[in-house]
């Protein structure tokens, strides 16, 4: 060792207020949770502006990664208690790839997915992420990207980390509820990691877990509906949304906007997935050009603070439209959602849009950005995608929802659709 370097301790413990203290156990992993990219996370929040109708939903995807990587560390000690076979060099690509799974996520998560690069999701951009670190620690990553692309031999491992029963659900739920108070979605997330099991290389609940798995499926869907899906929630995202879009559309007619420069590389231009995936259409071996890690490098510099920065300073821009909404999200004026489980009438919006535009003076073409219908979905449980599998003594397997004497579970699997409307408060029908 040079004379004058110390070497550092990577083995920390970091104290959460969910799960209390997480060991970081492999020296890589210190390495990950330490980069630029994974510490990004800091700045971006979990759930969106859902903090504007429950305050204390200030917790970040930093925090979710740490507890969902919490949480594998256990299934992995659980499931090598009950036989399972999982070398030292598999646990630490598993916990890899659980740390890394969210790391593709934009400014203010969910509620801009899929607006700031328009056509990419955050899955892919996290996939590409993970294959740069894997450049830049030369191949550390090889079999991290095989597990959370589930092409790696063993399944149960990518089912950890991507299934109806993974880590970043069963942490997300208890992690939620915590910080926004709302104990209708505390699950035994402890106790599900302990009933798990694996048999034909699939991920399993041994039986006694059953009742854990009823309230997790019952918790998932009544956290939809009263946080992720809350009315003043899916008002304030409505209207971050129509915000970034008109930002948007000035900068293509070569409006000059303040930016910070992360921002205005993707709000003048629109990013193509090939610039991003140097062409190969499905992320999973991009070509790590330039011009990709270019790209790359201006998305990780992007977080929360670069949209909040930039609304604060529009709400004095001279165009009347952007000014409106960036006003109304830095003082918390939030629209109206009226929810139905019918289309809302033709003549009903038709009414309300004449209404904005004499409410506020706009152009017919400018009314959608303060006038907006549309559908939200949920289902707890879905019965196309793998089962989770309830294992009895005999060895015998059921789904859940044939397994429950409890609950029809089988109506969770149903998707619920309900039609919203989104328009002004002040405004009179």
């Amino acid at each position: 060792m040079p004379v004058g370097r110390v070497k550092t301790n990577k083995k920390k413990i970091i104290n959460d207020p969910v799960y209390g203290f997480i060991k970081i156990s492999f020296e890589g992993l210190f390495d990950l949770i330490e980069h630029s990219y994974f510490q990004r996370l800091r700045r971006i929040k979990q759930l969106g502006l859902t903090y504007f109708v429950y305050p204390g939903a200030t917790h970040t995807r930093f925090q979710h990664a740490l507890g969902s990587f919490h949480l594998m560390g256990m299934a992995i000690q659980v499931l090598r208690s009950k036989g399972v076979e999982i070398t030292t060099d598999e646990e630490e690509a598993a916990l890899s790839a659980i740390l890394l799974h969210d790391i593709g996520h934009g400014p203010f998560s969910h509620a801009l997915e899929e607006s700031i690069v328009p056509g990419i999701h955050h899955e892919a951009l996290s996939l590409l992420f993970m294959h740069a670190l894997n450049k830049e620690f030369k191949g550390r990553l090889d079999t991290a990207i095989q597990i959370f692309t589930g092409q790696y031999p063993k399944q149960f491992l990518h089912q950890l980390i991507t299934g109806q029963l993974d880590m970043d659900r069963l942490d997300y739920l208890k992690r939620d509820s915590f910080f926004t108070g709302v104990t209708e979605g505390v699950i035994g997330s402890d106790r599900i990691v302990r009933m798990l099991n694996v048999v034909n290389d699939q991920l399993v609940v041994d039986h006694k877990g059953i009742y854990s798995i009823e309230k997790f499926l019952i918790a998932r869907r009544l956290m939809y509906w009263q946080v992720y899906l809350h009315k003043a929630v899916l008002s304030s995202e409505m209207l971050l949304l129509k915000l970034l879009q008109r930002a948007r559309k000035l900068a293509g007619e070569g409006v000059e906007l303040f930016c910070t420069p992360s921002l205005r590389h993707f709000l003048y231009r629109t990013v193509s997935r090939n610039e991003f995936f140097g062409g190969e259409k499905g992320g999973k071996n991009p070509e790590l050009s330039e011009t990709v890690i270019g790209n790359l490098e201006k998305y990780a510099g992007l977080d929360d603070n670069d949209i909040m920065a930039s609304a604060k300073v529009w709400a004095d821009h001279p165009d009347h439209v952007l000014s409106t909404l960036c006003k109304k999200l830095k003082n918390r004026d939030l629209s109206r959602i009226e929810i139905r489980t019918e289309p809302f009438p033709d003549e009903y919006i038709k009414a309300i849009r004449q209404s904005v535009r004499q409410n506020y003076g706009l152009q017919d073409e400018d009314i959608g950005y303060l006038v907006h219908a549309d559908t939200i979905s949920n289902y707890a449980y879905s019965s196309e995608d793998e089962q989770i599998q309830i294992l009895y003594h005999d060895g015998t397997l059921r789904d859940i929802t044939t397994a429950s004497d409890m609950l029809d579970l089988a109506v969770l699997s149903k998707t619920v659709r309900k039609y919203f409307l989104y328009y002004p408060k002040d405004v009179l029908v």
